[in-house]
Parts: C-alpha cells; structure tokens; sequence
C-alpha cells in the first residue's frame, strides 16, 4: 500500500476552494453588472412592477 501524499492531498484541497471561489466570484460580477445594467435602462430587477403591486 502506498503512503498518503498529505502535500498533494492538501494542493488538491485548495486548487478546489481556489475554483469554487472564483465561480462565485464572477457569478457575483454578473448578477452586479445585470443589476447596473437594467439600472442604467431605468428598470430596477429586483423591485416587483407597479401593476403586481396593485394586485396584493
């Protein structure tokens, strides 16, 4: 049986935290430059719309 890499074990561990935190990373940048842009058309996403007000 062959003794256990701890080195390798731990480089693979943190390539992985490295890869799960650039995904969230630019998934943030997205959803921030999504939110600027409808901003800049006057639209805000993540408000309801005046007739879905109205309806409650």
């Amino acid at each position: 049986m062959a003794k256990p890499n701890y080195n390798f074990q731990k480089a693979e561990r943190e390539r992985a935290k490295n890869r799960k935190k650039q995904e969230k990373l630019k998934r943030l940048e997205d959803e921030t430059a999504k939110r600027q842009a409808a901003h800049d058309d006057g639209t805000d996403p993540d408000t309801p719309a005046h007739s879905d007000a109205s309806n409650r």
